[in-house]
């Protein structure tokens, strides 16, 4: 074991950046290979300059600059032992020298020394050939002196304990001739000394051997088997001898690296050319592929420029005949940032007491790229606004120190994050959180996620649904920050929240208690408690508006017409209407809301299908062609309307239209329906109801109209009787109005019109008319009877006389109807007078 010491010379300018951590020393050791757990290495204390009480007191400790801590430091006796077993091959494979840095850290004051332990190789493995047999094709007609390189055989072992020398075993034709390169390893080529017969011996089988120069020595062997061919006496060529390439870094599988192309002079089967590599090792095979019949090579594996800088093979050309030739392969791997930046904490202080002075360490790391060049120079930084600072120090280490005293009421914990970036090119980024916690007290009410809750609820809910939750933060830690949730009383619809909605404590879950109808209730508006389990306990609230979303739960309502079981209204339509007239409109409604309620008419089913139409968007029956005679006089539709929900509900309507000839008689009495029309065919278990109906109405149709006839002959004999003592009422401006009732305080007066249609009128439209009699005033103790002529007795001394342009008509008939442009006429009952007007004397109103 071989302890070197380097003193490393301090100028005074470093001392200053050497205030916090100083590099003093670097120390070298060295350790045999495959040593079990314990080993001792070095006993650090006399390097160190201290004894073992100083190096306890100070907190030495040993830190690993690789991801595995091979050594432990014994802080009572300084002793540096082997932790795990090594393995040097397995650590740094062929790399000279094979070294493991660590660095022993000591507090008060903080120093840190380089260990640097170099891994010594034994002789622990044999000699291993890639195959365990070789086999050559040699035509007969070879010339003597020809050369055949051999497979090198591979040991993972350094220096002497790699192989030395190559043995062929004894033989007539053949012997061996072992060369060495600059580089210490040695290659056998098998050389051709006696001229082969192939009728004499057509194969031949050797012994190859590797042995190595470690003590004791060991041994691989393999077999050569060489067949004896007939005569080919060209050997293929290579373009080139050695071919030199560059290939990046990371580079994706089949990438063409390079093509070996090689040509043989001789014909047929001695010209065909088959590729393989040769005197390669594993980590060629890894990584490349080597097509056999175009010379092609692609990348096969991951190629790695931290592992391998470069690769050197050689790639054997074999023609038909089994003559080869052989050319150098030389890969240079170009090298990317493809390794971003390690940080690795070595110590953390957290807790960290609120008190703690500024430029207080909070935490010790390092920083470190193996990338090369620019892409392994690294910069580290921090979040801004922070009370804390890095500090950098030697070796790629740094300090997170305080800038400025903590207060806990302002922040309970930080999580700082570390940046580490290369000056590689796209430049990589790693980095670290460190989670440092302060202190706490009960200073922070709970903080809802969101100042305020919008939610919906689907109507027609089952009871005991999840309507969503909420959540409230409280920056305090412990049982400070334990969070219970409660409703606050309110009222919905003059019901308690309680009734509609319930909260879980625990979790924030709010809960619909019952089924919620969204014609009654569209929104209601909650607030949540949320309090901590602190002492003394802090809440908060937040107010929650839970909407109640619309579902297609009613189907459409006929306002017109009304569909309410008794007889449908008929309606009135000329044979002669023009194409487009509007007969009538089906007006519905649906009680839901947006596209819910968006209703759509729809012609189902029809006497005459060809005959109406109906508007999809507003229900407007209209013509859609002429009316012909062969038309069946009562045409009964039945009209569906839809809403646009999902799935849609629909409602119909029936309706019943009358093709007339005219409105002349209003009464259609004389209306009869043609002979050659054919009656629909009702319901058979409905033809005793019908007929029933039919008798009833009828029955009463006839007592109407004998009424009818009675009243209007007792209303024309009173008109005749009244009309003389009333045709001389005046009518002016100088006539007296109405006379208030002082007792009642208000008018008291009822008025009563008759209003007729001139024959032949095609539109619904009426136009009311102005009463040509003033208002006459009542005493408060006077009963009017309309029936007695008494009052009509009267009322003559209370008015002026009429104005002398108004001519009374002697007769009334029944069938007078008003001269071209009049309106209709009107009789004022106020009185119980019954007066006609003259045809040029009606004022009309609309």
């Amino acid at each position: 074991m071989e302890v070197h010491l380097n003193t490393r010379q301090v100028v005074s300018p470093l001392l200053y950046l050497c205030m916090f951590v100083a590099m003093c020393e670097s120390f070298l050791y060295s350790v045999p290979e495959e040593k079990k757990s314990g080993f001792l290495v070095a006993n650090v204390l006399k390097d160190l300059r201290v004894d073992a009480k100083e190096l306890s007191a100070r907190r030495a400790r040993l830190v690993s600059k690789s991801s595995k801590q091979y050594f432990q430091l014994d802080p009572h006796s300084g002793d540096v032992t082997v932790k795990d077993k090594i393995d040097r091959e397995s650590l740094c494979g062929q790399n000279e020298p094979c070294v493991l840095l660590s660095e022993i850290v000591l507090e008060k004051p903080l120093q840190l020394h380089r260990i640097e332990v170099e891994i010594e190789d034994v002789n622990d493995n044999f000699p291993k050939f890639f195959k365990n047999q070789f086999i050559f094709k040699i035509p007969e007609q070879t010339p003597v002196d020809i050369r055949f390189p051999l497979e090198r055989a591979e040991d993972p072992d350094k220096g002497k304990n790699t192989v030395q020398n190559y043995t062929l075993s004894p033989n007539e034709h053949f012997r061996l001739d072992v060369q060495s390169h600059s580089d210490g390893s040695k290659q056998a080529e098998l050389v051709l000394e006696k001229q082969l017969d192939r009728e004499v011996n057509s194969q031949i089988a050797l012994i190859l051997s590797a042995v190595d120069g470690g003590i004791p020595r060991r041994t691989g062997t393999a077999q050569i088997i060489i067949d004896v061919l007939d005569a080919n006496d060209n050997f293929p060529q290579f373009e080139q001898s050695v071919y030199k390439v560059k290939l990046r870094e990371n580079s994706p599988l089949n990438t063409l690296v390079v093509k070996v192309e090689a040509s043989d002079k001789d014909f047929g089967s001695y010209a065909t050319i088959t590729y393989s590599f040769s005197q390669v090792g594993q980590t060629v095979l890894r990584s490349f592929t080597l097509n056999t019949l175009n010379g092609e090579l692609s990348v096969s594996g991951t190629i790695d420029y931290e592992e391998n800088t470069n690769y050197e093979m050689k790639i054997r050309a074999t023609d038909g005949g089994g003559l080869s030739s052989y050319c150098k392969v030389i890969v240079d791997i170009e090298d990317e940032n493809d390794n971003a930046p390690e940080i690795t904490i070595t110590s953390i202080t957290s807790p960290l007491p609120e008190d703690s002075p500024p430029d207080t360490v909070v935490a010790l790391f390092s920083v470190t790229d193996v990338d090369s060049g620019d892409s392994g120079r690294t910069a580290c930084t921090t979040e801004v606004n922070l009370p804390f600072v890095l500090k950098p120090t030697e070796n790629n280490y740094y300090q997170l120190v305080t800038q400025q005293p903590l207060d806990r009421e302002k922040a309970s914990e930080y999580n700082i994050t570390i940046t580490a970036t290369d000056r590689g090119s796209p430049r990589l980024t790693s980095t670290r959180i460190l989670h440092v916690v302060v202190s706490d007290v009960n200073d922070n009410p709970p903080v809802f996620e969101k100042p305020f809750y919008e939610m919906q609820l689907r109507e027609n809910n089952i009871p005991g649904l999840l309507i969503n939750s909420v959540h409230a933060v409280d920056l305090d830690t412990a049982q400070n920050a334990k969070v219970t949730y409660s409703l606050l009383p309110g009222k919905v619809n003059d019901g308690r929240t309680s009734s509609y909605i319930s909260i879980n404590s625990e979790t924030g879950n709010l809960y619909a208690i019952r089924s919620l109808d969204y014609e009654e209730v569209q929104d209601f508006q909650v607030t949540v408690r949320a309090v901590d389990s602190g002492s003394p306990p802090l809440s908060s609230e937040v107010p929650i508006r839970v909407q109640v979303v619309d579902e297609n739960d009613n189907a459409p309502f006929i306002l017109y017409p009304l569909q309410n079981g008794t007889s449908p209204s008929n309606d009135l339509v000329p044979r002669g209407a023009e194409t487009g007239y509007l007969v009538t409109k089906v007006v519905a409604v649906d009680r839901d809301s947006a596209q819910n309620s968006w209703l759509s008419y729809q012609l189902l089913k029809a006497t005459e299908p060809g005959l109406f139409t109906v508007g999809a968007q507003n229900g407007e029956v209209t013509i859609l062609r002429l009316v012909s005679n062969r038309d069946s006089f009562k045409q009964n539709l039945m009209v569906v309307v839809r809403d646009n929900g999902h799935p849609p509900q629909s409602t119909s309507a029936t309706l019943r239209i009358l093709l007339v000839d005219g409105f002349s008689d209003p009464y259609l009495k004389s209306v009869a329906l043609p002979k050659e029309e054919t009656v629909e065919e009702e319901d058979p278990s409905l033809t005793m109801y019908l007929i029933i109906c039919l008798a009833a109405i009828s029955s009463i149709f006839l007592l109407s109209v004998v009424a009818f006839i009675v009243i209007k002959l007792q209303k024309r004999e009173k008109f005749i009787g009244t009309y003389n003592s009333a045709a001389n009422f005046p009518v002016g401006p100088d006539s007296q109005e109405i006379s208030a009732d002082p007792g009642a305080g208000s008018l008291s007066q009822a008025y009563n019109y008759e209003v007729c249609l001139a024959g032949g009128s095609l539109n619904s439209e009426f136009r009311f008319l102005r009463p040509l009699f003033p208002v006459f005033s009542v005493e408060p103790n006077t009963q009017l009877n309309p029936m007695n002529s008494n009052n009509s007795q009267e009322l003559p001394s209370q008015v002026e006389e009429c104005k002398d342009n108004i001519q009374a008509r002697a007769s009334l008939s029944e069938d007078a109807a008003p001269r071209s442009g009049a309106p209709g006429c009107i009789a004022n009952q106020a009185t119980g007078a019954n007066i006609n007007c003259g045809q040029n004397d009606w004022l009309t109103y609309q």
